[in-house]
């Protein structure tokens, strides 16, 4: 298990035909030529822009449309509702998430449960600076069903990829379950959503509070190594 595989997830352009996708985001129409691929990242920016305005239960496909300079049948050629736009938005965005925590894992020199915790925690909160917009979809907007649920099946993700990397890099004990692997990632996510309720930087002070609860429950499962650390 590579480092690499933290960062896998959906890929909105590689949806088939038939559909949108609910839980990865996928577009309903896959952009194959250039000017489409473009027509679909101006609507996802367009809804990036109004999602920052006007927060995420204002956002219409006619807005969206309006915004992003296109009629509302070109729009639907790619994502059925308002809830695909949301989804492959974010769907972007965590991308990017998944790569900054594959990148700053792989910076480590020094590989533990305590180092492990606040690398991923330290990337989301630079992706969250990077991308507003995320903000106040994936934390803000779980009022959303259809994010709530897309939130749900990637942080499971997350959570099967990062136990599968503690195990292999003899960080973490068998009896860490995805469970119990997933709870952490949940409840991290939680701790972000408090974090940024009010505050559009965060608050810094509770996101310490969560790496270091997240660090204590995970250490109950640590080898001697995961406690100690390795070289990376």
């Amino acid at each position: 298990m590579s480092v690499e595989r933290v960062a896998e997830h959906e890929d909105p352009a590689a949806a088939n035909d038939a559909a949108t996708d609910l839980v990865t985001g996928s577009v309903r129409r896959v952009p194959t030529q250039q000017r489409s691929r473009r027509r679909v990242e101006a609507i996802l920016d367009a809804a990036e822009r109004l999602v920052l305005a006007d927060g995420v239960e204002a956002l219409t496909t006619r807005a969206i449309a309006a915004e992003a300079g296109v009629p509302v049948a070109s729009l639907y050629q790619y994502f059925g509702d308002k809830e695909a736009v949301l989804l492959a938005l974010a769907g972007r965005d965590m991308g990017e998430m998944d790569a900054q925590v594959a990148e700053d894992l792989a910076a480590l020199e020094v590989l533990s449960i305590a180092s492990v915790v606040r690398t991923v925690m330290g990337a989301f909160v630079a992706v969250y600076r990077r991308r507003p917009a995320f903000v106040e979809i994936y934390l803000r907007g779980r009022t959303n069903v259809a994010v709530a649920r897309f939130g749900r099946a990637h942080n499971v993700r997350v959570a099967d990829a990062l136990r599968a990397f503690g195990l292999e890099r003899g960080l973490c004990r068998e009896d860490l379950t995805l469970d119990a692997a997933t709870l952490v990632v949940e409840v991290g996510d939680r701790v972000f959503q408090l974090a940024y309720e009010s505050d559009p930087d965060g608050d810094t002070a509770l996101v310490e509070e969560g790496i270091t609860m997240m660090t204590a429950y995970l250490e109950r499962y640590a080898t001697e190594d995961g406690l100690r650390g390795v070289p990376a």
